[in-house]
Formats: C-alpha cells, sequence, structure tokens
C-alpha cells in the first residue's frame, strides 16, 4: 500500500486549521488504498521519508523563513534520502503573518535538491486562514494523496 507522509509543525491555531483540512483531504473516503501517516517535524525521520512514497510538508513562516523545526527535519533528511527519494510527489503548505517569500524559496530549493516532484499546487496564508485557504489545503491533501492511488 502506497504511504503518504505528512511532515508538519503546527504552533499556532491557524497551522492547525491548515493541517486539519490537509488532513481531511487526504484521508477523504474517496482516497482507497493510500496510507496516510502524520509525523510532527522534530518526530519524523530518515525511516519515516525513505517508507512513504509521497510527502506533504506543513510549516509557519517565522522571521521571513521556515520553523526551525522543518529546517531540521529536512537538514537531516537530505543525504540519507538524497538518492532514494528522487521523483516522489510532494506538496506544502505554509501559514505567515506577513511574508511568506523566504519560507516558500527554501521549501522549493530543498526538495528541488532532493529531486522531489510537485504534485499540486501549494497553499500560502497571511493572516488568519479563509474558507478557501481551508478548501485549498483540503484539495492539496486529496490532490497529493490520489496521486499515490495505485
Amino acid at each position: 500500500m502506497p504511504t503518504l507522509l505528512i511532515v508538519h509543525h503546527t504552533p499556532s491555531p491557524n497551522t492547525q486549521s491548515m493541517f486539519e483540512a490537509v488532513v481531511s483531504g487526504a484521508t477523504t473516503d474517496e482516497i482507497e488504498g493510500v496510507e496516510v501517516v502524520r509525523r510532527p517535524a522534530l518526530a519524523a525521520t530518515v525511516p519515516d521519508v525513505l517508507a512513504a512514497d509521497g510527502y506533504l510538508l506543513g510549516t509557519p513562516a517565522n522571521l521571513g523563513y521556515m520553523s526551525g523545526a522543518m529546517k531540521h527535519f529536512l537538514d537531516q533528511i537530505y543525504y540519507p534520502c538524497l538518492d532514494a527519494t528522487g521523483g516522489r510527489p510532494f506538496g506544502y503548505y505554509v501559514h505567515g503573518a506577513s511574508d511568506v517569500s523566504g519560507t516558500v524559496r527554501g521549501i522549493e530549493s530543498i526538495t528541488g535538491g532532493l529531486g522531489w516532484e510537485q504534485g499540486a499546487a501549494s497553499v500560502t496564508v497571511t493572516g488568519e486562514p479563509s474558507k478557501q485557504d481551508l478548501e485549498n489545503c483540503w484539495e492539496l491533501g486529496a490532490t497529493v494523496a490520489a496521486l499515490l492511488m495505485g
């Protein structure tokens, strides 16, 4: 069974609501035969990444960059997973108080180096997530999970 790994850092109610919407989309009844594994960024490991067939990343934008927890996760898995995970689909969502461009640039640079293929449009939100933002998160989760259905 294909596995979707959701790695997240959810320190605020806004990132929590985005995370919940992504999980809801990834686990909707229309998605069959895909195991969804959720890991906080500080608990996700190299074996988690190697065992997964696709990835969703969620982080706040802190001081113009991804959270330290997400950066730590990506740093620890980069070289051990570099040759083994290229071509796998991924998506991401980012929440920030104002500017998320540094976070987006960092995520796209690292995932590009890993050779991951963006499987769905990213969701970036500043301020409180709107109903449409949460629907976009749901769609993000559902789309990447659907890519893994055999």
